[in-house]
């Protein structure tokens, strides 16, 4: 009895072995040479999971080794083209960490970049991912200005800054929805205090009008005349930099709402260029009819 179950074990460990696939068993070999050869195999044929699985299991048998450097930077080119962004940018930081001079380096520095930069998130989701891409890709330029993906560099920093430019935009944006209209004009202002080169900065002139507008049409009378003089400051600023605009017709039809408001006539300006002596002339007679408009 006692032999016939032994060899019913036997049997089954035999059974179990014959079932292991040449991948398992390399994965689990001690044979670096062997290892060596199967990774670069399922990498060539495109196996990239099963490639860094074994690049990683033969960094053990490898460290301190000539190959230790191939073999790591591989780990990492194996999980990047596995599209595994977050453990191949760890594996090219350790590389260029510890072997700053392999001739993998240059290509591994730019690959940890593009790693960082498809890691990072749509605008609508947290940018800290972008603030750090931003940095690195920065930091490279200043390092290798002359390095071969200097063009790449710059439009992944192109996109980058553009998707916090409208991260910025769209959150001042919200206050306007809301028609919180105050805490709109404050909060656009606030990105362009920020970033006088949004790309949104067209948009955001135009919300800063209308915002004070808005803001000073529902605001109590005694209150108005005010705030209609700090809406004719934002529109003229509007129109002394965009002349223009897609947005100048509606905010001439708001400026001349207001001009009634503060008990002036209309005075068309739609195809009026004015400099900025003009537009302190045009505030000053603003102030100045208000004022006798408060003492009636």
């Amino acid at each position: 009895m006692k032999s016939r179950n032994l060899i019913l074990a036997l049997v089954a460990i035999m059974a179990f072995c014959s079932c292991k696939s040449q991948y398992e068993i390399l994965l689990n070999s001690n044979d670096a040479d062997a290892k060596y050869e199967g990774a670069f195999q399922y990498y060539n044929d495109g196996k990239y999971s099963k490639a860094a699985s074994l690049f990683e299991s033969l960094s053990v048998l490898t460290n301190g080794t000539e190959r230790d450097d191939t073999v790591r930077y591989y780990w990492g080119l194996s999980n990047y083209k596995y599209k595994d962004y977050y453990t191949a940018e760890t594996n090219f930081a350790q590389f260029i960490e510890s072997y700053p001079r392999s001739p993998f380096t240059s290509d591994a520095r730019y690959l940890r970049l593009d790693c960082l930069y498809r890691s990072t998130l749509r605008w609508e989701l947290d940018q800290a991912p972008t603030y750090k891409t931003i940095s690195a890709i920065s930091e490279y330029i200043l390092e290798f200005p002359d390095n071969e993906h200097m063009q790449e560099c710059r439009d992944m920093l192109e996109e980058l800054n553009e998707r916090l430019d409208k991260k910025a935009y769209e959150a001042a944006k919200l206050y306007y929805k809301m028609e919180d209209y105050l805490a709109s004009r404050v909060a656009f202002r606030n990105v362009l205090k920020d970033d006088a080169d949004n790309i949104y900065r067209e948009d955001i002139l135009y919300y800063i009008a209308m915002s004070s507008y808005k803001y000073a049409h529902l605001s109590v009378p005694s209150k108005q005349k005010e705030r209609y003089l700090t809406f004719v400051d934002d529109y003229l600023n509007f129109v002394g930099e965009i002349p223009d605009s897609k947005y100048k017709k509606e905010l001439d039809v708001i400026y001349r709402k207001a001009q009634k408001a503060l008990g002036r006539e209309a005075v068309e300006m739609e195809d009026e260029e004015m400099s900025e002596k003009d537009f302190a002339k045009e505030r000053k007679k603003l102030q100045k009819q208000a004022t006798k408009a408060e003492k009636k």
